[in-house]
């Protein structure tokens, strides 16, 4: 089968959205589908013709990124008429049997895809919270309209599905986002460092890094915070100063499963727009105990029975405070939500995820015989 993933965030730049689409994709691939990804970047680095011919596909940037502000945080995106011009023209001659939209109503490349693409479409709808454009005045009922021409959706959680169909009508399956489980583990125990809380994200206000920070004050002058992401934030002088914070800064990919690993319990404060948990799953997988704000999406991935959490009121930064330091005391419970989070990861493969997709592209998509006669 010929798969275009078509992602609306550069692939340059780290994501939650950015991350799936690279990852089904290769999974993709292994499973015999020719698939190629994509994205706005640098359109005079991609060679479309060359990469079309690749045997199990390749990546094609289609026009350049810009930040735009989406949900509390900035998004790369390609908004202008010539991303939609080449996207347009390389789905046009890339005789796909179905074309893949990540956030199909997003502001950049997708929405143009939606619009003018002939082939069978499936969209994933990642977003949740109240700031998205679907309820904008005037939009809402030409999005509607557009959303009609998706064959399948698919939603990462029942939060992200709820939002969607609110707005925008329709049925959504619900699919979640997928890893690696054998990639965040080793045969060897990991080496935790005590007392120590790792954050792991951009530094945005609904992330709530700043939440995290104040319940820093509430905990023993041995705990350690170890902050990484994309920026290295400035805060104020007693925060700068604090010997327990270490600025973490970008990790790559091996960094940042090395910490993962060595972290006594992973920490997500955001305070809303999270339909799923990615940063969840992987301390998950990675047997590292996780508290975080008790939002639907959060909760969609920790699950209940046995949590594999600790969940705290959003802003709640005495809660917050009491559940890291009861981690962090207790061996016990570390030892059980550890236990609990590497079971609850075993749900959400990236394999079984490339496989609910391959049901939907066949659902959706031509018969095989249709497929040849277009070429």
């Amino acid at each position: 089968m010929r798969v275009a993933l078509v992602c609306p965030y550069s692939l340059d730049t780290p994501g939650g959205v950015q991350g799936q689409v690279l990852g089904l994709a290769t999974e993709l691939r292994s499973l015999g589908h020719h698939v190629d990804t994509l994205a706005p970047g640098n359109a005079r680095s991609s060679q479309p013709s060359q990469q079309l011919r690749n045997g199990s596909g390749g990546h094609l940037a289609v026009g350049r990124p810009f930040g735009v502000p989406v949900n509390g945080s900035t998004a790369h995106m390609a908004p202008h008429p010539a991303a939609a011009r080449r996207t347009h023209d390389v789905l046009k001659r890339g005789n796909y049997d179905v074309v893949h939209l990540q956030e199909p109503l997003a502001p950049s490349i997708t929405l143009p895809a939606l619009a003018l693409t002939s082939v069978p479409l499936v969209g994933t709808f990642h977003a949740a919270g109240e700031r998205t454009p679907y309820q904008l005045p005037g939009l809402a009922p030409m999005l509607r309209r557009l959303a009609r021409r998706l064959g399948a959706r698919a939603a990462v959680s029942a939060a992200a599905a709820e939002l969607a169909q609110r707005h925008l009508g329709g049925n959504y399956h619900i699919v979640g986002n997928g890893l690696d489980p054998v990639h965040f583990a080793t045969l060897h125990p990991p080496r935790r460092e005590p007392h120590t809380i790792m954050f792991l994200g951009r530094d945005e206000p609904r992330k709530g890094l700043p939440v995290l920070l104040e319940a820093m004050r509430l905990l023993p002058d041995t705990t350690v915070l170890w902050i990484a992401g994309p920026r290295q934030p400035i805060r104020e002088p007693r925060q700068r100063e604090d010997h327990r914070l270490r600025w973490l800064g970008p990790l790559d990919e091996v960094a940042k499963v090395d910490r993962l690993r060595r972290a006594s319990v992973v920490c997500a404060p955001s305070l809303r727009g999270e339909s799923f948990g990615m940063v969840l799953l992987e301390a998950m997988a990675a047997g590292t105990p996780v508290v975080a704000s008790d939002l639907p999406g959060y909760r969609a991935t920790t699950g209940s029975k046995p949590p594999a959490a600790l969940l705290v009121p959003p802003g709640d930064v005495a809660g917050l405070a009491r559940a890291l330091r009861a981690v962090l005391d207790q061996g016990a419970l570390r030892r059980a939500l550890g236990r609990a989070g590497v079971t609850r990861a075993q749900h959400f493969t990236v394999n079984a995820l490339a496989c609910r997709y391959v049901d939907l592209y066949r659902a959706v998509g031509p018969e095989p015989t249709r497929r040849r006669s277009r070429a």
